[in-house]
C-alpha cells in the first residue's frame, strides 16, 4: 500500500481518506506454538486451573450468542468458548479498542488461514444481514479482483452457510456493534513447517489479498450502506 502511494491514485485516495489500524497477529503466543509445537494451533495459550489443557478459541470468545451453536464447554477442544466472554486478554484488549472507535469504525477485516473463502455475518445463525445488499456486493467484487492476480478463485458469501455455523466470533460482534462491513478471510495456505519460507512462496497471497482489501475499501468509499 505504501510503496503504490505515489502511482495508484485509488491507493493514494484510501490512504488520504481513511485510517487504517492494523494488528499484524492477534492470539501472538498461539501463533509462536504453532511454529514450535503444533502445526495447527489455533487456539491461545492461556492455563486451565483444573485440567492440563491451554488456551481458548478467541474466534468463540467474543460476546455475541457466546458458546452457542459451533462452540464448546470443554476446555480440551479447539472451540472451546472460555469461561466467560473476553476471558482472554488478546480478546478483551481488541474488543475495548473497538468500543471506544466504534463510530468511527466503518470496516472490520480479519484474516485467518486457511480455506480460500471470504465470509461475512452472520456465523451464529442462518439469517439476512440488513445491509446485504451492499455486502454481497462488495465480496463479489473483492474475491473477483483477487483472482484476477493469480487465478485464485476464493468462495464468498455468509459464514454459516459458506462454511459452518459458529457462534462467538469477532466478525459477528464487530458487526453487531454497529460495524456495517465486517468480514473475514480464509486465506490460502502457504504452510510453515519449522523453517522460513522463501518471499515467493508467501508474497502471492499477500499480494491477491491486498487486491481484496482495495476493492473492498473504495466500495466503502462509495457510500453504500
Amino acid at each position: 500500500a505504501l510503496q503504490t502511494y505515489q502511482t495508484d491514485p485509488a491507493m493514494r485516495k484510501m490512504l488520504t481518506q481513511l485510517y487504517f489500524y492494523i494488528m499484524p497477529v492477534f492470539n501472538v503466543d498461539g501463533y509462536h506454538f504453532s511454529w514450535t509445537n503444533d502445526r495447527f494451533w489455533r487456539k491461545t495459550r492461556s492455563k486451565n486451573t483444573r485440567l492440563r489443557c491451554h488456551g481458548v478459541d478467541a474466534n468463540r470468545n467474543w460476546k455475541v450468542k457466546w458458546c452457542d451453536e459451533g462452540a464448546s464447554f470443554h476446555p480440551c477442544d479447539d472451540t472451546y468458548c472460555g469461561p466467560f466472554p473476553e476471558s482472554e486478554p488478546e480478546v478483551k484488549a481488541v474488543a475495548h479498542f473497538l468500543r471506544k472507535h466504534r463510530k468511527q469504525i466503518k470496516v472490520y477485516l480479519s484474516f485467518h488461514a486457511y480455506a480460500q473463502m471470504l465470509l461475512y455475518p452472520y456465523s451464529y445463525k442462518y439469517a439476512t444481514i440488513p445491509n446485504f445488499s451492499c455486502v454481497e456486493s462488495a465480496a463479489y467484487n473483492a474475491v473477483n479482483a483477487l483472482q484476477s492476480a493469480y487465478g485464485i478463485r476464493y468462495r464468498y458469501g455468509p459464514a454459516s452457510s459458506t462454511l459452518y455455523v459458529s457462534s462467538g466470533s469477532s466478525m459477528d460482534w464487530a458487526y453487531k456493534n454497529g460495524i456495517p462491513y465486517a468480514f473475514a478471510f480464509e486465506l490460502r495456505d502457504t504452510g510453515h513447517f519449522g523453517f522460513l519460507l522463501p518471499e515467493t512462496l508467501i508474497k502471492p497471497t499477500c499480494t491477491e489479498t491486498m487486491l481484496a482489501v482495495k476493492n473492498i475499501t473504495l466500495h466503502l468509499l462509495k457510500k453504500c450502506h
